[in-house]
């Protein structure tokens, strides 16, 4: 792999600081620090703090479906519990974003409602995986659980995954019952 790019280290050192001491905490002058470059560098590679944070959520959006499978739901709570041990269990990134920054940056905003879809798009890819077909309805009560395990990670742990990936079994079990076919 190359070396990283100003670009990169700011974006790397911005998420990490933006992470952990949030949106509005954050200066630009600490942001700068974090990174190991000057005011002029930032500006000259990010634009603005909006752009930045626009960036953060990019990267950020497509570094978690990467590692999130679409091969089913029990799948996916464990790569949620290996996300929460490499990447901090702080809550959900874009839910954060959103309301530091709040309704004033639509690229936020935008980002936030894309990022959400993808996560159902995403669970409702495992669900098909797991039934051999579609449950909109199905996905959207494994995203609240998704979401409820992403917030609820802050102060339990992996155990709120746990939790959550049981209750999804004990869900798609039930459909499966409804369906007429076993589910093992």
């Amino acid at each position: 792999m190359g070396r990283m790019t100003d670009t990169d280290a700011i974006l790397s050192a911005a998420e990490k600081l933006l992470d952990r001491n949030g949106f509005s905490a954050t200066s630009i002058d600490r942001l700068t620090d974090a990174a190991g470059v000057s005011s002029r560098t930032f500006y000259k590679h990010v634009g603005s703090r909006q752009a930045l944070i626009a960036a953060i959520l990019d990267a950020r959006a497509k570094r978690f479906l990467a590692a999130m499978p679409r091969t089913g739901t029990d799948a996916l709570f464990a790569a949620l519990g290996d996300w929460f041990e490499t990447q901090g269990a702080n809550g959900c990134f874009f839910l954060r974003a959103a309301r530091e920054i709040g309704e004033g940056d639509a690229r936020a905003q935008t980002r936030l409602t894309a990022q959400k879809q993808q996560t159902l798009d995403l669970i409702g890819d495992c669900v098909a995986s797991d039934l051999g077909r579609r449950d909109d309805a199905l996905a959207g009560q494994i995203l609240i659980l998704f979401e409820g395990a992403t917030h609820a990670a802050v102060y339990r742990g992996r155990a709120a995954v746990a939790d959550a990936r049981a209750a999804a079994a004990t869900l798609l079990a039930a459909a499966h019952i409804r369906s007429g076919a076993a589910y093992a």
